[in-house]
């Protein structure tokens, strides 16, 4: 069965830190940061979501997904296509996440009125939302993640290797 992970955090939260150490390796990188000037920029993320779920790839989308209005259409694609949807929430960390958008090169810095304005939007995601796994990621502290899932509470404690979003055992 081929999978959605929905990354749901503010800018600079690590998302895509995220998806290079963790996710990278087995899903393909879906985000309108890379079609920034194209018109219809959710319907083309629809489409290329829609494309992968088709040739049997998984997919992860990479934006700040702040509230469900942005994760209903994606779920409803990957639904139509029999695959499973992850979400993957980022806790905000408002000043943690101004410190590293200053440190963004200038072309990839959110202004922090962006940053605010999301902040404003974002939504802790529910179960009820439709989701089919809900894990919380953390920074460990020492270069790595440190995943939770939201129903068990325990840490599922994820290394940086690839390929390793819900592994066991502890960050070294």
């Amino acid at each position: 069965m081929t999978e959605v992970a929905i990354l749901i955090g503010l800018q600079a939260s690590g998302k895509t830190s995220f998806y290079r150490a963790v996710l990278a390796a087995t899903h393909e990188h879906v985000s309108k940061d890379a079609f920034p000037n194209a018109r219809r920029r959710q319907a083309r993320q629809l489409r290329l979501i829609g494309e992968a779920l088709d040739a049997g790839r998984d997919v992860v989308v990479d934006n700040t997904n702040p509230s469900s209005e942005e994760w209903q259409p994606i779920m409803t694609v990957a639904r139509a296509r029999g695959a499973r949807v992850v979400g993957y929430w980022f806790p905000p960390d408002p000043v943690a996440s101004l410190e590293r958008n200053a440190l963004r090169d200038t072309k990839t810095r959110v202004p922090d009125v962006g940053l605010y304005a999301t902040l404003k939007r974002l939504r802790r995601p529910r179960a009820e939302d439709g989701f089919d796994e809900l894990l919380t990621v953390r920074f460990d502290g020492r270069g790595g993640f440190h995943v939770e899932s939201f129903e068990e509470r325990r840490c599922t404690g994820v290394s940086s290797k690839p390929g390793n979003a819900r592994g066991s055992g502890s960050t070294s």
